[in-house]
């Protein structure tokens, strides 16, 4: 299954953003891997500094991870960044899928 979610970055932080994603940690991206997430991209819109996520899912989502010590790391290393609930992970709202093309 192929989900699709949105999140908020605090302006002007866009390059810092993709720093940290670009250094992703090796335990995180496999505990992602290890709970069926894969081909997980995340777009940026400028205008509104809006991330929009996709991932192919065979199993958790990458916001149902958020009871592991690594997650809840990684959520704390982004919170300065990011719009956060108090726990500090980021705010996310599901997106609904209206058109899908093989």
């Amino acid at each position: 299954m192929k989900i699709a979610f949105k999140m908020k970055l605090k302006p002007g932080f866009k390059a810092e953003y993709k720093t940290r994603h670009d250094a992703i940690w090796p335990e995180l991206a496999a505990l992602l891997k290890e709970n069926g997430i894969s081909d997980y991209s995340i777009f940026f819109d400028e205008e509104t500094d809006t991330l929009f996520a996709v991932q192919q899912q065979n199993g958790s989502s990458s916001q149902d991870l958020g009871s592991t010590e690594i997650v809840k790391k990684w959520w704390a290393y982004m919170a300065d960044i990011m719009e956060t609930n108090a726990d500090h992970s980021p705010i996310s709202i599901s997106l609904e899928q209206v058109f899908h093309l093989d």
